[in-house]
């Protein structure tokens, strides 16, 4: 009887072994593991808080919140099994609605996640990208984004834009180039003077031709000197729903450390 055993204790052990480093498809069930991080820095304008997902489970903002207002700073750690990703969604707490989603992987193990949020606006990657470096004292500088551009014009125009620079006299001082709804334009800065009054107009990029047919659209704005600006036009409605006007009134390096 111990020799029976013996004998099936002796066969047990590689069996056991074979089962704990395959499964069916011969795959080794112990994957490898790698440390993970994901740095996420964002700005939330939007009147409902935000929440953020990683693989469906909510991260908290302290012990007593789950939800973002206003600035963003979270760093989230984790393990990054075999090959397989992380899914990390940005959620309207209010609505549940997702709003944004992004997958992170192994092969950038320490990576981050941008945004700056409002109604209607969304600015992904923001700190991939940097204000222009001004060249002296004295001088005001600019680049542009239009995230949601057409959403109340209905301008059918999906081509890249430029915005003029000019004093309230008329005088060019500058010109950014190919505005898109996902990338900043190209840097235009120039000397500070006064009035500190400019006129920005927004034209088809390489003419002169407005993004809407037989209208002409211009934004107004104050100049600050010794500040580089990321500027985020929006499109703004009349009474009726219709287009009203462009505004340029945010910038993203009040709310962002680059």
């Amino acid at each position: 009887m111990k020799k029976i055993v013996k004998a099936a204790f002796i066969f047990l052990i590689p069996t056991v072994f074979f089962t704990a480093c395959t499964n069916d498809n011969l795959v080794p069930l112990y994957e490898e593991q790698k440390a993970g991080k994901i740095v996420i820095r964002g700005y939330n304008a939007m009147q409902d808080s935000l929440q953020i997902a990683v693989d469906g489970k909510i991260l908290a903002v302290d012990a007593k919140h789950d939800a973002f207002v206003k600035k963003i700073e979270k760093n989230h750690e984790f393990v990054f099994y075999g090959n397989s990703g992380k899914t990390v969604e940005v959620i309207n707490k209010k609505t549940k609605a997702v709003i944004h989603s992004y997958l992170f992987t192994s092969v950038k193990p320490v990576d981050t996640l941008s945004f700056y949020a409002k109604e209607e606006i969304w600015v992904s990657d923001v700190l991939s990208f940097k204000p222009g470096t001004l060249s002296a004292t004295g001088r005001t500088g600019y680049k542009f984004i239009f995230p949601a551009i057409n959403k109340y014009s209905k301008s059918g125009y999906t081509g890249a834009l430029d915005a003029i620079i000019r004093k309230v006299n008329g005088e060019q001082v500058g010109k950014c180039e190919n505005i898109t709804t996902t990338n900043f334009s190209t840097f235009a800065e120039y000397p500070f003077s006064l009035p500190p009054i400019i006129d920005i107009e927004l034209v088809k990029h390489g003419t002169n031709e407005s993004y809407i047919t037989g209208q002409r659209v211009i934004f107004r704005t104050v100049m600050q000197k010794n500040k580089s600006s990321l500027i985020v036009f929006e499109e703004k409605p009349n009474e009726t729903g219709g287009f009203s006007h462009v505004e340029g009134l945010i910038n993203l390096t009040d709310y962002f450390s680059f």
